[in-house]
């Protein structure tokens, strides 16, 4: 949508045979275009006008408004997006709580003019990058200064700080199958480099995935959470770790699928076994995964290198795309004001040790928690998980304190704050405070 007529500027991009994206995050909003080098020139005027002079036909904003719609329709009906939007919404307080998917009640509020304000508001010179991939520095600034010479000069706003608080985020199905995750804050994000660089080998270390790899024989199967967990509990359909990096904060959890019906062999016979809700052993089983990454010892040298490996190997094939490293050249920008030179990352990779491991896992304990379900649960079958929507937590946060209570760098204070929520609306209990004294 933008000053050109939609058609004309369809025309243009077909002209070209270029790839015109435009893709928001909880901090970054990017408009790329891969095409020939040849039209640098038309894709650097077509992407400026797209951010300065966006024209929001009133009938063109209704037609993108029913599109967004059934993309968030959609989005929730897929567990682990579900999951990873109650993580943030339920452990955060401020900005970062805001979904990534609207509300309908939100997105029946979005007209021409809100929009509109919504650029003038953010789309400022302070806050906005022009990076290429595969371009003569000089000749980028050629095209791009008449075009962006007149912006006027604002300072750029403080970003708000993140505030973690932790919590617990339930909601029911009836499928047979349970859906949760469980996730820590370490506090910093990508401004403390080393610390999102160990979280990103921390992930690669931890693996996982489904218990069928499509990927081939072997894809990711020497994980820790392949080896520990999936190999041996058939009840468990899919348990992986996963993180979360932002400016100022980051996430890491495992997040988890398990089913009441497995396949067991039995005097040679493979026969489905309906067996109780196996959720409750599997957030054992994650919790005690955790702790063990936290314990001096539990980290051996091969397992670490080969996820440094990884880490490295993951970096360079993303850089392959001239897409991403040129998404990757504003992102550094915006967040330390220049671009690092790829060998740095590379080196603070390779100079990881298994105490540092350590010590990030222990960092991560000792925030609060965050869980978050859905599906099956026994445990929302009770009358009172109905009256007060804490029943369940303390039962597994009194879990997880036995756990940990063997390892004194361990001291916080678990603040959780839960939510049911069904079809009826929600029900918010009290907020429960479980200190430990150690």
């Amino acid at each position: 949508m933008v000053s050109r007529l939609p058609l004309k500027q369809q025309r243009e991009i077909e002209a070209i045979g270029g790839n015109v994206t435009a893709l928001g995050s909880r901090e970054h909003m990017s408009y790329t275009y891969d095409a020939l080098k040849t039209y640098v020139p038309q894709m650097v005027e077509l992407l400026i006008d797209c951010v300065r002079n966006p024209a929001f036909l009133d009938w063109e904003v209704k037609e993108q408004l029913q599109k967004v719609s059934a993309d968030i329709n959609g989005s929730f009906r897929d567990p682990h997006q579900l999951l990873l939007e109650a993580i943030h919404s339920t452990g955060y307080s401020g900005p970062y709580a805001n979904d990534l998917f609207a509300l309908e009640s939100a997105v029946n509020c979005l007209n021409s003019t809100v929009l509109e304000e919504f650029v003038a508001e953010h789309y400022t010179a302070s806050r906005m990058v022009l990076a290429a991939s595969g371009v003569d520095h000089d000749k980028l600034l050629e095209y791009a200064e008449p075009l962006l010479s007149d912006l006027p000069n604002v300072s750029r706003p403080t970003e708000p700080k993140p505030i973690y608080t932790g919590g617990d985020f339930r909601r029911q199905g009836d499928s047979g199958i349970t859906h949760f995750a469980l996730a820590f804050e370490l506090h910093g994000g990508w401004l403390k480099e080393k610390d999102a660089i160990i979280l990103t080998v921390l992930q690669m270390l931890m693996g996982g995935g489904g218990s069928f790899s499509a990927g081939g024989p072997g894809k990711g199967m020497y994980s820790r959470l392949y080896l520990r967990v999936l190999n041996e509990h058939p009840q468990i359909q899919s348990f992986s770790a996963f993180n979360s990096i932002y400016n100022h904060t980051g996430l890491f959890g495992i997040q988890a699928t398990t089913v009441r019906c497995c396949i067991r062999k039995h005097h040679g016979a493979c026969i489905a076994i309906w067996e109780s809700d196996f959720a409750i052993d599997a957030i054992d089983i994650a919790v005690k995964e955790l702790i063990a990454l936290a314990t001096p010892g539990q980290v051996d040298k091969v397992e670490l290198n080969r996820a440094k490996e990884s880490t490295k190997s993951a970096i360079l094939m993303n850089l392959e795309s001239r897409m991403v490293v040129s998404e990757d050249i504003g992102k550094q920008i915006l967040t330390y004001g220049e671009r690092t030179p790829l060998g740095h990352f590379l080196k603070v990779v390779d100079e990881i040790t298994k105490q540092d491991i350590a010590k990030t896992a222990q960092k991560l304990l000792s925030s609060p928690l965050t869980m978050a379900s859905y599906g099956d649960g026994n445990y929302l079958n009770f009358p009172e998980a109905l009256f007060s929507g804490s029943c369940y937590i303390v039962h597994m946060i009194y879990k997880l304190l036995v756990y940990i209570s063997h390892f004194p760098f361990i001291y916080q204070c678990f603040i959780c704050q839960a939510t049911i929520q069904s079809a009826g609306g929600s029900i918010q209990s009290e907020v429960i405070l479980v200190r430990m004294a150690l």
